[in-house]
């Protein structure tokens, strides 16, 4: 309505200037009055003069309009009761504008001041910066972690813990860390995890802290608890049968609590005490493995990464996995997103690693007539590189999957229980994890996320 009117005001002031321009070629031509031509000639220099001042009284208006709003000033105010009706419109359609203007101000600040607030009362600290290390925003549990009143600049955790300036330092998007900080409460654990995103003049970081001192507690004694309970049981499977082949050998040997003489041992007693003899040595050898299976465990040597393609590990792989019993019977496929993928990583362990899930996976689906084994590498949605192996087993339970990478623990008879906690313990020592998912009856992946 507002640019019709305009239009109309416009149109008019240009269609008077051409029939008075007309008016007065025609007085001079036809009537040859010179002071009837000028007379028209004037009237059109008023109607041009007119229509300037129209045009600039509007543009002028819309120029307040624009340059408050650049300057987000919003309290600009315009007269709606003047007499013209096309002005009268403009202003009423940029109150309007203003009005709604005033009013996504509003609702921006109350919704910025939802998020301060939902920010202050979450118990993870919050820190964002800038490129230059410049803090934007840092919320009360983050300066609580950090013990620090005000936190302009990442430089000021120089003076907290070096090791903590560092990490935040150096810390890149979608990496994670943790840093043991000293503080007046004792040793604290804060687990650092970082995104970020770009605005319009810069790059900043959202830094996350979290203190997971309590939780990392609870986990090593639940750990421990589980590592002292398979070791018991373990070790008394062993020792038990030593003990009661002991006794009953000991028996052998001595009558009414004194010693037998040689007269009194036969052939039997002699058959029976070697047999029990060899029974005693094949229980100490195998706890003799059992302890070194654990010596194994805990002493994986440093990684000695390279940078190499996974193109190339997986064909080592093959290789290795076509030598295994009854692979023949298991479809094996392999896909790589993108084909020219890359590792950082120790390659002969990553090797160790990705062989024992194919083994494992190879033996869940042995009585499988339509067994498949997948192996997919590719970027995770944190575009992180992991390689996954799948299978279409019988699953693993809810109940013990959370038990599987328990060293010695083992749902196979003849299984040692020590290759998935291996694998898992390689994968931390790349800085990387070793996870799991499930479904009973239709799938199992294990993915190596590095």
């Amino acid at each position: 309505m507002i640019s019709r009117n305009l239009y109309y005001q416009i149109v008019f002031r240009v269609l008077l200037m051409v029939v008075l321009a007309f008016a007065a070629a025609w007085s001079f031509v036809a009537f040859n009055s010179f002071l009837l031509a000028v007379a028209c000639l004037v009237l059109e220099v008023l109607v041009v003069l007119n229509l300037i001042k129209y045009l600039n009284t509007t543009n002028r208006k819309m120029g307040y309009f624009l340059e408050s709003v650049r300057n987000n000033d919003s309290t600009l105010l315009f007269p709606t009761n003047i007499s013209g009706k096309p002005i009268r419109e403009l202003y009423q359609g940029l109150s309007k504008i203003n009005e709604q203007i005033q009013q996504l101000k509003i609702e921006n600040q109350q919704r910025e001041q939802y998020f301060q607030t939902l920010l202050e009362h979450v118990a993870t600290g919050i820190v964002t910066f800038n490129s230059r290390g410049f803090v934007l925003h840092a919320n009360s549990a983050a300066k609580k972690m950090l013990a620090i009143d005000v936190l302009t600049h990442i430089n000021q955790l120089e003076r907290i813990n070096w090791n903590l300036f560092q990490a935040v330092l150096n810390i890149k998007p979608f990496d994670q860390k943790l840093v043991p900080v000293l503080t007046e409460r004792g040793t604290i654990e804060l687990s650092l995890k970082a995104t970020s995103f770009k605005t319009k003049d810069d790059e900043l970081i959202l830094l996350s802290i979290q203190d997971i001192r309590n939780e990392l507690d609870e986990k090593e004694l639940d750990s421990w608890m589980k590592l002292i309970r398979v070791l018991m049981h373990e070790i008394m499977n062993s020792i038990a049968p030593i003990t009661s082949l002991s006794e009953s050998l000991s028996k052998f040997f001595t009558i009414s609590g004194r010693p037998v003489v040689p007269e009194e041992v036969d052939e039997r007693i002699i058959q029976t005490t070697i047999r029990g003899l060899n029974v005693i040595k094949e229980q100490g050898n195998g706890l003799m493995l059992f302890v070194e299976s654990y010596r194994k465990l805990t002493r994986l040597p440093k990684p000695d990464k390279i940078v190499f393609r996974v193109e190339d590990l997986v064909n080592r792989i093959k290789v290795l996995y076509f030598s295994l019993n009854n692979c023949e019977k298991v479809k094996l496929t392999v896909a790589l997103n993108p084909p020219e993928l890359e590792l950082f990583a120790d390659e002969n362990l990553i090797s160790q690693v990705l062989l024992n899930l194919l083994k494992n996976a190879l033996e869940a689906i042995a009585s499988n007539p339509d067994g498949r084994i997948h192996i997919a590498a590719q970027y995770a949605a944190n575009m992180r590189p992991e390689i996954c192996v799948m299978d279409n087993g019988p699953g693993i339970p809810n109940e013990i999957i959370e038990q599987i990478f328990v060293p010695f623990f083992t749902t196979r008879e003849n299984g040692s229980g020590i290759g998935l906690s291996l694998s898992r313990q390689i994968m931390r020592l790349h800085g990387g994890s070793l996870q799991v998912r499930s479904v009973p009856n239709k799938e199992t992946v294990f993915c190596m996320v590095f």
